[in-house]
């Protein structure tokens, strides 16, 4: 039991956890095996650049496609070198070019408006929700122009945007829907997995994510064109188109090496069998966790919308500060010292980054951001007030439902945050001094 006067580590007291829970890992003997076994058939790429069997990979990369379409119930996955490359095959799948805009959220990774650019389209930013944190249906639909294509949805730190509103927002003006589910693998939306409820989806297998193969990622969908579209854009696709022409109509695609080796798909093999093993202890921290934190009223804990399942790739909450007194600065180095780093903003809205800002992606080009007389969307301070606040003021996260971790672990944390509950005078001074 907490005495209110324990004194806080941050001021020379004892911390509850003496050193930081170590990175969670999810590699075993299985992928040592998988490796070894490609190692020996000295089959490092089954890629070759034309017309043919190999242009869709060697036997690892085939199986591991085949377990991806099986586990997800998608009809089609096409493996890519990384979900930053598969995201950009999958734009260009969809016929998305100069001209052309696509809606999406500025708390994202960079890549996410990346791959939009190196399409030729230019992103245009539509603002978050305070419970999702992902795209707004309505500030989506506020942004539809003529010109709009697509609207590029991420599912964020393991849980889902309103996708069934998103999804309605899209068909209502013919726009694709591409799912950027890189941190979200394995979470549902009723009895589907997020990733396959819009035309196309995207999974990270990045060294960081759920799970992982060092770098690598999937398109999935149930079209077939957009299948073999993305298979063209993974590998030369406008040399291959020539050896086809015969049997295909002329694809207007120019792909790239965006190819997953036989290393990489073996050991993504052994980690997508382990989906549900290495999820359900998320899960139940993460609803554990949820039930603690609600005790405390300047904090709120993850949302997850109705019919949707949550996977935690980090446990998201929001910091009040006009219900505790102090900022969430003081808050984060309270909690360090009690051994709990927190993350703190997630990302800086993207279309305050400097390419934006200065409308440049190349040194000597205004290209794509003005083509053909059109003008720039608009990239200014206070276009997306929500993700402002979230990355400034309230957002923090912490990576501990794992499936490394335990009740224990989670008790531990809630007692550092009532420790700091117990100690909001003393927080309250520090900071007034300081």
């Amino acid at each position: 039991m907490i005495q209110k006067k324990e004194k806080l580590a941050f001021f020379g007291g004892k911390p509850i956890l003496k050193k930081p829970f170590p990175q969670a890992e999810s590699l075993g003997s299985e992928e040592e095996r998988a490796v070894a076994r490609v190692m020996k058939s000295r089959v490092l790429s089954g890629f070759v650049g034309r017309a043919g069997e190999k242009f869709l990979g060697g036997p690892e990369v085939r199986r591991f496609e085949k377990l991806v379409e099986k586990a997800l119930k998608v009809k089609y996955a096409v493996s890519y070198n990384s979900a930053t490359t598969a995201l950009q095959g999958a734009i260009a799948a969809l016929g998305i070019g100069p001209g052309d805009e696509v809606i999406t959220t500025p708390y994202t990774m960079a890549a996410t408006a990346m791959s939009i650019l190196l399409n030729g389209a230019v992103p245009v930013f539509a603002d978050i929700e305070d419970d999702t944190f992902c795209l707004d249906p309505v500030s989506v639909e506020e942004r539809i122009t003529k010109r709009t294509k697509a609207i590029l949805v991420v599912n964020l730190f393991g849980g889902s945007a309103r996708l069934l509103e998103l999804k309605r927002v899209a068909k209502k003006s013919k726009l694709y829907l591409i799912e950027d589910n890189a941190q979200s693998i394995g979470a549902k939306l009723g009895k589907k997995f997020l990733g396959t409820i819009g035309d196309v989806g995207i999974l990270s297998f990045n060294a960081n994510k759920i799970l992982q193969s060092g770098e690598g990622g999937v398109v999935i969908t149930d079209s077939k064109k957009i299948a073999f579209r993305a298979q063209l854009s993974r590998n030369h696709g406008e040399v291959v188109i020539d050896d086809v022409r015969d049997s295909v109509s002329f694809e207007a695609i120019v792909g790239s090496n965006y190819r997953m080796t036989e290393l990489h798909a073996a050991i993504a093999y052994e980690q997508m069998r382990k989906l549900s093993r290495l999820i359900r202890p998320r899960v139940l921290l993460g609803q554990y966790l949820t039930k603690q934190l609600k005790r405390f009223s300047w904090i709120i804990p993850v949302y997850i919308p109705k019919s949707s399942t949550h996977t935690y790739y980090v446990y998201p909450f929001r910091f009040l500060k006009k219900k505790i007194g102090f900022s969430r600065e003081t808050l984060i180095k309270a909690l360090t010292a009690e051994g709990f780093p927190l993350g703190a903003g997630y990302v800086k809205p993207l279309y305050l980054l400097p390419i934006f800002q200065k409308r440049r992606m190349y040194p000597n080009s205004t290209f794509p951001f003005v083509f053909e007389g059109r003008k720039a969307p608009v990239y200014k301070k206070g276009i997306c007030p929500v993700a402002e606040r979230m990355f400034k003021e309230e957002l923090l996260f912490i990576t501990i439902c794992n499936h490394e971790r335990s009740k224990r672990d989670i008790d531990l944390f809630v007692r550092a945050i009532k420790k700091i509950t117990n100690n909001i005078t003393v927080l309250k001074h520090y900071e007034r001094s300081h």
